[in-house]
């Protein structure tokens, strides 16, 4: 099967600081990292490091001929991702002392995409295949529409969260990801519980408490741990759980078995500094001794 991400490419530009700041003051970072991010871009590295076969639709500005090097160096297919003569999108990363952060992004050409170009990406696309994508993009429900009418499975991690932007999309949803605090906003907005969304299954992720998955015709709700590790740097710890859980299901893997191994993913990647040049391999998330 081939996972399908029309996701965000952004350059990171990561700061260390003492504490998040807060409104009117001024803090002096320790150390500056520059490195690929964005939620697309993180999932279609987690994937591809998982092992599973990834096309990326998605586009970069003039600036982005190195954050498509670098997918592709990863083993992601780029072969669709869409060139814009403007700027491609970026991030402004604060981390804490406790690995806490806080994000300002510029989303450039992330909201430039062709739908007709991503339309035609998918006519390659095959029943069986997946599509993930996420709200930091334009064209989230065209593609979700276009992926479902040709019997693809598809995917939404709700997050830069917007009870609108999942509100839109959900009618065509297999597979909901969204945090614990995007759990209680959405249900808060849709005046409804997650067991009750028409969603056949969604994942709530809880941080170190690892998460639970609901499958909503029978309203089970199944829990999974995560492992027990320090955590240094959470950035794209959500992105790398939810590219490991596609792949697990995209190879076949039971829901069960996908969430333990991108749980085990996620634990792996809080520990290091970075976004999609963090992510672990398969091979280390599988040797990992928690």
């Amino acid at each position: 099967m081939t996972l399908w991400n029309l996701g965000s490419i952004n350059a990171d530009h990561v700061y260390a600081v003492p504490h998040i700041p807060t409104p009117g003051e001024t803090l002096a970072a320790t150390a500056l990292n520059h490195g690929l991010g964005g939620k697309g871009a993180n999932m279609s590295v987690a994937a591809a490091r998982a092992g599973a076969q990834v096309a990326h639709l998605g586009a970069v500005g003039a600036d982005g001929g190195w954050m498509v090097e670098r997918l592709e160096g990863y083993g992601v297919d780029c072969t669709h991702v869409q060139r814009r003569e403007g700027s491609s999108g970026h991030a402004i990363i604060a981390v804490d002392a406790q690995a806490e952060n806080a994000i300002t992004l510029w989303p450039g050409a992330n909201r430039e995409i062709d739908l007709d170009a991503v339309k035609q990406a998918l006519d390659g696309a095959v029943a069986g295949d997946l599509l993930v994508t996420q709200n930091e993009t334009n064209g989230q429900v065209e593609a979700a529409a276009q992926a479902r009418a040709r019997g693809l499975t598809v995917a939404y991690a709700a997050a830069p969260f917007a009870a609108e932007a999942v509100r839109a999309v959900m009618p065509h949803l297999d597979l909901l990801v969204l945090n614990e605090v995007e759990a209680r906003q959405l249900s808060e907005a849709l005046g409804t519980s997650m067991e009750e969304l028409p969603v056949p299954n969604v994942v709530v992720t809880l941080g170190a408490a690892g998460c639970d998955w609901i499958e909503t015709a029978s309203g089970a709700r199944h829990h999974v741990d995560a492992p027990k590790v320090r955590a240094v740097d959470t950035t794209g710890a959500g992105d790398t759980f939810t590219g490991y859980l596609l792949a697990g299901l995209s190879e076949g893997l039971p829901m069960r078995r996908a969430l333990e191994l991108a749980a085990r993913a996620g634990a792996l990647k809080v520990g290091r500094h970075g976004a999609a040049d963090a992510i672990p391999s398969r091979e280390e998330v599988e040797a990992a001794r928690f």
